[in-house]
């Protein structure tokens, strides 16, 4: 059974990659039909695999696997393998990933119907498949380094899919260099570890940290650093590259310049997960750092809060899910942060479901309305698009927990362990992430509302062609719409309060604020009446009922409130000027240090001392040598003479 098990770890892994292959190299051998089937056979493949993986692992309890497959490099006592750690952790992870990667292939043959990049569009996002398997399904940091790097590459060539358009090269840019930042801090994080604990393999390195967890550095003279601290604060850092934490959280908007369906499977399963994952799994190393653990609270409170806010000025109907995918991921930074891995998981599953319904339902609307994505350009659509109204109303309905719905019971989660948390900064985030409910509830409806409801605001042009969208779009929003419901219900009870990570995440009994909770938790039915005692419930009606008012009651009154708080209206569609600032201090900056030293060491020293410099001493040398080519005979006889008599005299002077 161990050898069928790595047989077919191997198949989940490489299907999606056979695909992208085939879909790129095969070019009119295989057409454009036969692009979209080869991918969508190997990612579904896979996805069914890892269905059988999942119930191999959870339903049966199977072996966790945890094998070298190959030795890829060796260096002295150091060996750079690839291999897998399949637990419950990295299968969970598995069939998320392949699900919502498998439905949106089928969802691209729509989307990208007439597009001209149509066989590449399907081999990198097959490819983007693959790397986040690796990064997911990897038992040791190389592999690990190799995968997350593989999402980088493959999002930056996503991002700028329509090489054409000068926003996306821009944006595509943009990602790339941010990324680059966490990078280098995940890289050293990793360095890190092999320098403390002389490997690179995950089992290894957990059962060498009581022999690390005390010792100290000294990063600057005179003062000490936890080392455990320092490596997890570093490997966090890359985590708020990929996963968007404040401050570096300025490319993911700008990600919607790609098309709809990359923008869907970055939010939702691949790359802004990974650096939840990645903390998850790290967990027996960020146990042993209180520190570092309050520095994850901290910056995933504020990007939950501020991220949220920002949400409420878009007017483009991707960027407002965009901001929204920015809050979320905050929200399970947070419960990361207060030791409650299980609950940011927990949401990350939910939230993959249900964003990529939103995404993919606002690229439904987008195909209608013929690629228009402003919503004051909308209006009215429920009449025209009733599958895209109802899959719509369902994913906003999840997404600010509403009862019921998969997203009530993880969000409602990640705020009880947050509340229960005695770490530093624990306030502040508990602050944030109930705030956060009724934000959540306003820019979700304001976009819903806008969207299919109201007044119709639609151009005379596109009214006439207005329809719903064809089954190849509908039915993935049908598919995910049923999870995005009640996957919440099945889940809870085993993943938070039954052990179901007991085996893939370490919490210290310190911080085991899930524990608490769950000798409080009397069912689904119980957890559910317990949350209307609480204020999130409500302030998500509140949510609700403030949109309505605001976008359908009374529709003049937001133009008067941005009237009214100019200022902070400014600040928000400013977006905080992070992007200012890093266009001004650290490009600008950058680019006129480099022009600095171009000047002075490119011209002045390399052009001009050495190059030039020495051109001119060789033209002076050459001019002197020159005089003494006369072409006369008697000067060069005259010259020899002088020479015969310097030997002479050199001669002489040796004897005596």
């Amino acid at each position: 059974m161990f050898e069928n098990m790595e047989n077919i770890y191997l198949a989940i892994v490489i299907s999606p990659l056979l695909g992208s292959i085939l879909a790129g190299l095969g070019g009119r051998l295989i057409g454009r039909s036969g692009a979209h089937w080869v991918t969508i056979i190997g990612v579904g493949i896979s996805s069914i695999l890892s269905m059988i993986a999942y119930k191999h692992i959870v339903f049966d309890g199977g072996e966790v696997f945890n094998q070298t497959l190959y030795t890829w490099l060796s260096i002295g006592s150091l060996d750079l393998n690839v291999g897998f750690l399949v637990d419950r952790l990295s299968v969970t992870m598995m069939v998320v990933v392949t699900f919502v990667s498998w439905m949106i292939h089928i969802y691209t043959i729509g989307y990208m119907h007439d597009d001209p990049g149509y066989q590449r569009f399907f081999s990198y996002i097959s490819l983007f498949t693959f790397a986040m398997l690796m990064l997911v399904m990897s038992n040791n940091f190389m592999q690990l380094f190799f995968g997350w790097e593989g999402v980088g590459l493959v999002s930056y060539l996503l991002i700028g899919f329509w090489y054409k358009k000068k926003t996306a090269i821009f944006a595509n840019l943009k990602a790339f260099l941010v990324n680059r930042v966490g990078d280098f801090g995940f890289l050293l994080g990793i360095a890190g570890v092999l320098l403390y604990f002389g490997s690179l393999d995950y089992i290894e390195v957990f059962n060498g940290t009581p022999a690390v967890a005390g010792l100290s550095m000294e990063i600057f003279s005179g003062h000490e650093w936890s080392v455990m601290t320092v490596i997890c604060i570093c490997l966090f850092i890359g985590a708020m590259g990929k996963s968007a934490q404040v401050p570096l959280h300025v490319w993911l908007p700008d990600s919607m310049e790609g098309p709809t369906p990359i923008s869907a499977l970055i939010h939702a399963a691949t790359m802004v997960t990974a650096g939840i994952f990645m903390v998850s799994r790290m967990s027996p190393l960020f146990e042993l750092s209180e520190t570092a653990l309050s520095f994850v609270l901290v910056i995933g409170a504020i990007t939950a809060l501020f991220m949220g806010l920002l949400g409420l000025v878009q007017n483009d109907i991707k960027r407002v899910i965009a901001y929204s995918t920015l809050s979320q991921l905050g929200y399970m930074t947070v419960a990361l942060g207060a030791s409650a891995y299980a609950a940011a998981m927990f949401h990350l599953v939910t939230h993959a479901f249900f964003k990529a319904l939103l995404f993919l339902a606002a690229g439904s609307v987008i195909i209608g309305m013929h690629h228009e994505q402003d919503m004051r350009k909308m209006g009215g659509l429920y009449k025209y698009m009733p599958i895209t109204w109802f899959t719509s109303l369902v994913g906003s309905l999840a997404l600010i927990g509403f009862p019921g719905t998969s997203g009530f019971f993880s969000k409602d989660a990640i705020i009880e362990a947050v509340r229960d948390s005695h770490l530093a900064g624990s306030g502040f985030a508990y602050f944030a992430v109930v705030a956060g409910v009724f934000i959540t509830a306003l820019y979700t409806f304001r976009l819903f509302f806008l969207t299919f409801h109201g007044k119709e605001r639609i151009d005379k042009h596109i009214w006439e062609h207005l329809h719903e969208s064809p089954k190849v779009v509908t039915v993935p929003l049908a598919v995910l719409a049923i999870p995005s419901v009640i996957i919440g219900a099945f889940l809870i009870g085993p993943m938070l309060f039954q052990g179901y990570f007991a085996d893939a995440i370490f919490v210290s009994p310190a911080h085991d604020v899930l524990g608490e909770i769950g000798k409080d938790y009397h069912g689904l039915w119980g957890f559910t009446l317990h949350a209307f005692k609480a204020a999130p419930v409500y302030l998500a009606f509140a949510g609700v009922l403030t949109a309505w008012l605001l976008y359908i009651k009374f529709p003049h009154i937001p133009a008067q409130l941005s009237q009214r708080f100019g200022l902070l209206h400014k600040l928000l569609l400013e977006k905080y000027f992070f992007d200012d600032f890093n266009q001004t201090v650290f490009a600008g900056g950058t680019r006129k240090i480099g022009q600095l030293l171009w000047r002075i060491g490119d011209v002045r020293v390399i052009d001009g001392f050495f190059v030039n410099g020495t051109a001119v001493t060789v033209r002076w040398f050459s001019s002197v040598v020159r005089t003494l080519q006369s072409g006369y005979l008697y000067d060069y006889a005259f010259a020899m003479i002088i020479g015969l008599l310097l030997l002479l005299a050199v001669f002489v002077h040796q004897l005596f």
